[in-house]
């Protein structure tokens, strides 16, 4: 472990304007080490090397399957060094570290899949009559200003670099300052390929200066955000005032509708990946389960035993597959998951299970079920973003609909039947982008993936992601007679 880690501008490593800042491992509670933070002059330098390369034309000019070898070169080189960045992120992040190898892998992936794509971006002709030709082409933006998020601080980044470099865009990554240190190796990653200088900038600096100096750059063209509601307000006015589009991905309050004829064996497994994966701090996590009246009291009882079954410790002390969950980021994120589920049992929720902070250091919590949740109260509206789950009771398809929609979110939602006739009518009437039927997180890198409502706009993942990194020029021609 480094003592010290700088950001990385026009192919330098540079320490920062800001200082330094502490970063700590949840797991412990202790220092690790201490990155540099930019500054707006920092984010300036990283911004203005982005733009240059652009305008040089030395990336946006490659022959697109050029330019994708390159990309997927890079998630070969992070499969290449698993063991050493699935160590640090566990450290920086607190997830096991058998979770951390599966985000390394899934960043990786990204890296495949976008390189493969990079010469699939087409234009077409329009038939305009005789005397024209007339076609259209996709070009890169320039440059993409990506804020990261902290709790999949590698394959967020990874999910949103590779479209970007794919489709020939230079980009300025801001990492999120409680998890900076794994994003080191895309630097790392864009020299072994061959990237110029440039076309991968890693700064961690502050969201009131670095953050904001970043969204409000006028060199800066398109804009990808994955965070709070708040801040990607703040964002999108911010790149407003530059007519500058953006990609927001702001969270959810995602429902799985369990009917009285699902596989609640199953399910039990859908629970353990959908809340308890990465201590429920997932945008998609499975944070509300609405279950029939039918098998409401079987389906508690069958959840809290899945939640009372996870060993909670230290990510780096759990290396293989199985029943465990980490410490959270940091204990303030801990505590206001904590105070949430507290001001939930005050408002009328039992509490199944869970719901205390663990006697040792770290930012540790007991895997929580709460049960007799009801619509109105906050814990059935507000994410959590931890690893509580919320069971409310319904006794109609309409009612469940009715109860899944009832937030301002629409990210996700499942929904669990045997009947395929009622699983497509949920889907259809499911406020959200993203429907599972019968297997929370189905799907992958090649289905696209955003909100609906407060939980943004745009969409990652899947070839649909392609598109937020291009405009669209048309070219008319006359013809001669």
């Amino acid at each position: 472990m480094k003592e010290h880690w700088q950001n990385y501008i026009n192919g330098e490593w540079v320490d920062g304007g800001a200082g330094r800042l502490d970063v700590i491992n949840p797991g412990t509670g202790e220092k690790l080490a201490e990155q540099a933070l930019a500054d707006a002059g920092d984010v300036d330098k990283a911004v203005t090397s982005a733009h240059e390369l652009h305008l040089s034309g030395a990336l946006s000019g490659l022959r697109p399957v050029e330019r994708g070898r390159m990309v997927q070169a890079m998630g070969r080189y992070l499969l290449e060094h698993i063991d050493e960045i699935a160590q640090i992120l566990t450290l920086e992040q607190g997830k096991p570290l058998w979770e951390a190898r599966i985000e390394v892998e899934g960043a990786a992936r990204y890296f495949e899949y976008y390189g493969n794509q990079a010469e699939t971006v087409e234009g077409r002709s329009i038939p305009l009559g005789k005397g024209y030709f007339d076609f259209t082409t996709h070009e890169p933006y320039g440059v993409s200003a990506q804020i990261i998020p902290w709790n999949y601080p590698l394959e967020m980044t990874a999910r949103s670099l590779s479209a970007g470099l794919a489709t020939g865009n230079c980009c300025v990554i801001k990492t999120p300052e409680l998890t900076p240190l794994s994003n080191a190796w895309f630097a790392h990653a864009a020299e072994a390929v061959g990237l110029p200088k440039g076309a991968v900038n890693i700064i961690c600096g502050y969201g009131h200066e670095a953050g904001v100096a970043l969204s409000a750059h006028p060199l800066v063209n398109q804009i990808v955000f994955t965070g709070s509601v708040p801040t990607g307000i703040a964002i999108a006015s911010a790149a407003a005032k530059n007519v500058v589009p953006c990609v927001l991905e702001l969270g959810g309050k995602s429902a799985a509708i369990v009917h009285d004829d699902a596989d609640l064996e199953a399910f039990e497994n859908d629970v353990r990946w959908g809340i308890y994966f990465n201590a429920g701090q997932v945008c998609s996590a499975m944070s509300r389960v609405i279950a029939h009246e039918n098998v409401h009291d079987e389906l508690v009882e069958r959840i809290t035993n899945v939640a009372k079954s996870l060993n909670v410790g230290p990510g780096i002390d759990q290396p293989d597959f199985g029943p465990t969950m980490g410490a959270m980021v940091s204990e303030q994120q801990r505590d206001r998951a904590v105070d949430m589920v507290i001001e939930a049992v005050k408002e009328g929720a039992d509490l199944s299970t869970g719901g205390h902070k663990l006697n040792r250091d770290g930012a540790f919590m007991e895997p929580t079920v709460l049960s007799g949740v009801t619509p109105d109260m906050k814990i059935a509206n507000e994410e959590v973003f931890g690893p509580v789950l919320s069971i409310l009771k319904f006794n109609s398809d309409s009612d469940a609909i009715k109860i899944a929609n009832n937030t301002p979110y629409g990210l996700v939602g499942g929904v669990f039947t045997k009947d395929l006739d009622r699983a497509m009518q949920a889907s259809q009437k499911l406020r959200a982008g993203q429907v599972f039927v019968n297997e929370w997180y189905a799907g992958g890198v090649e289905t696209p993936f955003g909100g609906y409502g407060k939980s943004g706009y745009g969409r990652e993942k899947g070839r649909e992601a392609l598109w937020n990194y291009v405009q669209t020029k048309n070219v008319a021609i006359k013809l001669k007679d």
